[in-house]
């Protein structure tokens, strides 16, 4: 009976990590032998990766990426560009650490989604939030955010991201209200976040695709002056087997 209250009281606080160890341990004889110290902290132990697990898994939901993909899956051909040395640099979180940025470019089918969702995904494993937009979908947001006055609110959810992806940029043709509502939200992440740009058009033709110069001006400083750059070449990955 004391047991039984003992795994209630310790649902009710919400410490099921430690609930289901403690359970285990009844079941276990040669648990009753380990000391008391070994003992709480078998138990301790088990409610750290609970809480860890919960809030990765929390993490991973709020982030919305495309793709399932992992850092582990990424593929080195060598027709890709792809050099492993930055990509197992980028995938210990640090730039995001020190607020840096990453730009991935490349021809359609090349992978960009599904190295910009692998590193969004270990970024999330490491403990940032991470946000995944398509480009289009951002802006669509954003002019609902506008219409229904709830802009503040997603800017302010946007600004405690620790990275947001932004995939398949230059797509659509913009409106230059929507190209200030980015520099702002560029402005507002500065120094506090990081952003990963996905684009089948290289760096040196976006400021044309952004027209009013300044503006250009502007959002690429904010974008590329301290950007981690990734550029893939080769055929569509879509005509290969499932990896990126």
């Amino acid at each position: 009976m004391l047991n039984e209250q003992t795994v209630t009281k310790l649902y009710t606080m919400k410490l099921n990590g430690m609930a289901e160890a403690y359970k285990e341990q009844q079941q276990q004889p040669k648990a009753a032998e380990l000391a008391f110290d070994e003992r709480f902290g078998m138990l301790v132990d088990r409610q750290w990766t609970w809480r860890e697990d919960r809030a990765l898994a929390a993490r991973l939901e709020n982030a919305h990426l495309k793709l399932p993909a992992l850092i582990e899956d990424i593929s080195y051909q060598a027709s890709r560009g792809l050099k492993r040395s930055q990509l197992e640099q980028l995938a210990t979180s640090e730039w995001i650490r020190y607020h840096q940025n990453c730009i991935i470019t490349g021809p359609t089918g090349t992978g960009k989604t599904f190295v910009a969702c692998a590193l969004a995904q270990k970024a999330a494993r490491d403990g940032h939030r991470v946000r995944y937009y398509v480009a289009g979908k951002l802006f669509r947001e954003l002019i609902d955010a506008h219409a229904d006055a709830s802009y503040g609110r997603l800017s302010t959810k946007l600004q405690k991201t620790g990275l947001l992806v932004i995939d398949d940029w230059g797509m659509e043709t913009l409106k230059e209200t929507q190209y200030r509502d980015l520099l702002e939200i560029l402005d507002d992440r500065h120094g506090s976040g990081s952003t990963l740009v996905t684009s089948q058009f290289p760096v040196n033709l976006w400021h044309d695709t952004i027209g009013n110069p300044t503006l250009a001006d502007a959002i690429l400083d904010r974008l590329i002056h301290n950007a981690h750059k990734i550029e893939l070449t080769g055929e569509s990955m879509r005509k290969k087997p499932k990896r990126a």
